[in-house]
């Protein structure tokens, strides 16, 4: 504790003064001095005098040494209370050395004894020491391996689960999150082992991974495999477990080839029962059996072709289905395959169904039409399964087969309808046998039109249809003209048949080719007609002898009107004539040209007929209007009024 100081009192030396002069009093001096000064301004003499003014009573000479001796005895007090005081504290003092002594030698005396106890206990500190620093060296080794094994190793559940089920084989989800972690330890592995030295270790897991691996893919190939063989199409959504185990094999090509191959083999199986059933029994859907329509053929393939394309475009969303975790390349790379080699479980029921509806068939519109129907469904189907496909082959092989019998029974239907082909009528028009035919060819090519076939191959088989109808005709017809006697009448009646065969092939595709052969073969005989006609027309008016002349002339041989027949007088009496004849043009017509019974045909006679009239007309006129043949004031039209009057 502090020690409290006693309160000091300001205290005046007195002095023995000496006899007080007027010169030098020393009390004026204080008295001055005091006046002078300004007290209350100064602190420490105002604390002063409120001290010492509670011990001054009375004021007179002697209360200075009154006052001196009760501030002496003031302090005096002060000190004796202070020294209590003191002493008090002194005490407490000794008494708190005395314990800070005993403190101390006890402390001494433990200090001691560690010392001792250190001493004896320093090699087992040491050895405490050196297995704590082992301990912590073993943890984190411990913790190190622990990261090690959690980092490259599966945990028991992981293993469990690439085992599969051991009752039927089949895997769970849970197999796959554990094949991909074997795979991401196999990767990491692989990564320590080029990073790292630690290549024993990196060596061993990569094996153990492997092993692992092959083991897991082949649990899930033989699950696949389970899984495929009770597929069929009455699920109506595939196992989800089942398209993530194609997925999972995208990394193995062989046994995912393999998987698609089993995939294969179990829709074949299906698709060929759903077939005979749809064929025997009817459709799930309670259709009725296809094979109630084998009587008409044209239904009956109709509807097997149309269940293969839908049971085809069945297994293609299936497989899509299975397929849709996989990435799209493998889709891509496997479909057509995969539908190629489904689909061929229907060849061989298919191709027997068909031969036998053909092998009775004879009638060529049918065969035709069976072949469009063969034609239209390759174009949808041979874009999904490829053209190399057996079905595709099987398809190809017997729309061959319809298009042989269809080109045989056709040219049996137009050499039996030529057999009864009779000789032309008197009005010269096509006969009844004609006529069939063409109407037969209508209807195949109407067949052919009405098909929603793709005309790829189109004007080939066109050209083959024309060659097998249209030439015999021509050959029938020519032979037909022979029992006619006339030339006229052998061109009036090959016209109409050619116009009549023209009508019939005009309306159709890819006829170009045959409509230049029958367009040449009107013009022949249209020639043969336009000859003989122009030919009466100018004997009937005489021009015939006139024109003759003038063409023959020669400039050398003198005026034209010097040859005998050509003079003025016998050409004037010739143009009188001809006048006559531009007032009545039709009056020479021939009586074959109005059986024609095309009317373009027959203006077209008449057209050509007219101009090589008045071809020849020009002809004449040009040599009379020459100054060299003498002709004078003859009257004559000119070749332009004439082809006013004629045309």
């Amino acid at each position: 504790m502090e020690e409290e100081k006693p309160q000091t009192v300001p205290t005046s030396k007195v002095e023995t003064l000496p006899p007080i002069t007027g010169a030098t009093n020393p009390l004026k001096k204080k008295i001055d001095k005091l006046v002078a000064s300004r007290l209350h301004n100064d602190t420490e003499f105002l604390q002063m005098v409120d001290y010492i003014s509670p011990m001054v009573d009375d004021i007179d000479m002697h209360t200075e040494r009154r006052l001196l001796r009760k501030l002496e005895q003031k302090e005096v007090d002060l000190n004796k209370d202070y020294l209590k005081e003191f002493e008090k504290m002194n005490s407490y003092v000794q008494d708190f050395a005395d314990k800070v002594r005993r403190m101390h030698s006890i402390c001494s005396d433990l200090t001691s004894r560690i010392q001792q106890n250190k001493e004896k206990t320093q090699d087992l500190l040491s050895k405490t020491s050196a297995l704590q620093s082992q301990k912590r060296h073993l943890e984190t080794k411990q913790k190190n391996i622990d990261e090690f094994l959690g980092k490259f190793s599966l945990t028991e559940a992981e293993s469990k689960a690439l085992e599969g089920n051991i009752t039927d084989g089949t895997v769970t989800t849970d197999f796959f999150p554990a094949l991909n972690r074997v795979k991401e330890i196999y990767s990491q592995s692989k990564n320590l082992l080029r990073s790292s030295g630690e290549h024993s270790a990196a060596l061993e897991v990569m094996e153990d991974m492997s092993q692992k691996m092959e083991k897991a893919y082949e649990v899930l190939y033989r699950s696949i495999q389970r899984e495929c063989r009770v597929l069929n199409m009455d699920y109506i959504e595939l196992k989800h477990i089942l398209c993530l185990s194609f997925a999972a094999l995208q990394d193995r090509e062989v046994l995912l080839k393999y998987s698609l191959d089993e995939f294969c083999t179990a829709r074949k199986n299906q698709i060929l029962r759903h077939y005979i059933d749809a064929l025997t029994k009817g459709a799930h859907g309670g259709g009725k059996p296809i094979e109630l329509m084998s009587h008409d053929p044209q239904r009956y393939l109709g509807d097997m072709l149309a269940w293969i394309y839908e049971a085809i475009e069945g297994e293609r969303e299936l497989l899509q289905m299975l397929l849709k975790e996989c990435k799209e390349e493998v889709y891509k790379d496997s479909f057509t395959h995969v539908l190629s080699e489904i689909s061929s479980a229907l060849c061989r029921p298919f191709k027997i169904r068909v031969e036998q509806a053909l092998a009775n068939e004879t009638d060529s519109v049918v065969l035709y039409s069976l072949s469009a129907l063969f034609t239209f469904y390759a174009g949808k189907i041979i874009p999904d399964i490829g053209s190399e496909s057996e079905i595709a082959h099987t398809i190809s092989e017997l729309n061959n087969l319809t298009l042989n019998i269809f080109h045989t029974s056709l040219n049996n239907s137009v050499q039996r309808i030529l057999a009864k082909m009779g000789a032309p009528d008197y009005d010269l028009l096509p006969v009844q046998a004609v006529h069939q035919i063409l109407m037969l060819l209508r209807e195949v090519l109407e067949t052919h039109d009405g098909s929603m076939v793709g005309h790829n191959d189109s004007k080939e088989e066109f050209n083959k249809i024309f060659s097998c109808v249209l030439d015999p005709l021509y050959r029938a017809i020519q032979i037909a003209t022979t029992q006619l006697h006339s030339p006229l009448d052998v061109a009036v009646y090959t016209l109409n048949c050619l116009s009549s065969i023209q009508s019939a092939v005009i309306l159709y595709q890819f006829t170009d080719t045959r409509l230049e052969m029958i367009k040449a073969l009107m013009e022949a005989n249209e020639d043969v007609l336009v000859s003989e006609e122009a030919s009466a027309i100018l004997a009937s008016t005489g021009l015939i002898h006139i024109y003759t002349k003038a063409a023959a002339h020669d400039p050398n041989q003198g005026p034209l009107s010097a040859i005998s027949g050509m003079d003025s007088a016998t050409v004037v009496k010739t143009f009188t004539a001809f006048d006559s004849f531009l007032g009545q043009p039709d009056s020479c017509r021939l009586d074959q040209v109005s059986k024609i019974s095309s009317s373009r045909v027959r203006d077209s006679v008449r057209k050509r007929t007219m101009e090589n009239v008045i071809g020849a007309y020009a002809v004449i006129i040009r040599k009379i209007e020459e100054t060299s043949n003498k002709y004078e004031n003859i009257a004559y039209k000119s070749v332009e009024q004439v082809s006013e009057l004629l045309l």
